[in-house]
């Protein structure tokens, strides 16, 4: 299985926009630094699907029957956003699969064009040519769902952004299901008070119970971004995900490579 983060970004993005911090003058000086939305290819044998849809370019980046579906975490626009231009396309429809979300985002219910939509149900598996995805609940503002992939040779990787921890359920889930990778919302520093993602501490919470064996962080804002910078902090746990970032993924091995 190969994973390609395309986006690595909270809502917003890096740079943001107006903001004179360290990380965004960094990400206007130095393109491998900016941070579009989150969002992640998924690879294995002739299956390509794509985790979330908030790129706005998806209609340039792929072409008619490059992917064989698109899966979203949750119908935040910062995920969807990408939908409202690729929609007016013509030829074979798109199967796109979410969360039992009856609001969606604005009228792609009401005006799909080519898309399909797809309700799916939480712990009941999806596959996709070679590739199997299992819904799982996360934690965030709008019903959401993260997915345990598994690829026909065995190799898994959990991809699991917008959330605040894990539901118990689904913290039991994946540590009986064992990823060999996980990918994960971090998108503060440490902080206290209310929010509705994960921050540093918080995700090196839900690494150390889950136990990959491998992790990266991901959904990142430029808060997070500067801290890392300002403060030389580093994770024993995760790697931080750039746009960009591809790893490849086997049952029982993982093989990193930007």
């Amino acid at each position: 299985m190969r994973v390609t983060f395309l986006g690595t970004g909270a809502a917003g993005g890096v740079p943001l926009f107006g903001c004179g911090c360290v990380a965004c003058e960094r990400a206007r000086l130095v393109p491998a630094f900016v941070r579009r939305p989150c969002s992640a290819l998924i690879e294995s044998g002739n299956t390509r699907i794509l985790l979330d849809a908030g790129l706005t370019d998806l209609h340039e980046r792929f072409a008619p029957g490059d992917l064989d579906a698109i899966v979203l975490t949750h119908f935040h626009p910062d995920h969807v956003q990408g939908l409202f231009h690729l929609r007016w396309g013509v030829g074979a429809r798109l199967a796109v699969y979410g969360p039992p979300d009856s609001e969606g985002c604005a009228d792609l219910y009401k005006h799909p064009g080519v898309l399909e939509f797809h309700a799916l149900a939480k712990f009941e598996p999806l596959s996709i040519g070679a590739l199997t995805l299992t819904p799982v609940p996360l934690i965030h503002s709008k019903v959401t769902f993260g997915y345990a992939i598994e690829s026909s040779s065995g190799s898994r990787f959990a991809y699991l952004t917008d959330t605040l921890g894990l539901p118990p359920r689904t913290e039991t889930f994946l540590t009986d299901w064992r990823p060999h990778g996980l990918a994960l919302d971090c998108s503060y520093p440490p902080r206290d008070g209310p929010k509705n993602h994960n921050d540093w501490t918080t995700a090196a919470g839900v690494i150390d119970k889950v136990k990959p064996q491998r992790a990266w962080l991901t959904h990142i804002s430029h808060t997070l971004d500067a801290w890392l910078l300002e403060t030389g902090a580093s994770s024993p746990r995760a790697a931080i995900a750039m746009d960009g970032d591809r790893v490849d993924l086997q049952a029982g091995l993982d093989r990193p490579s930007s």
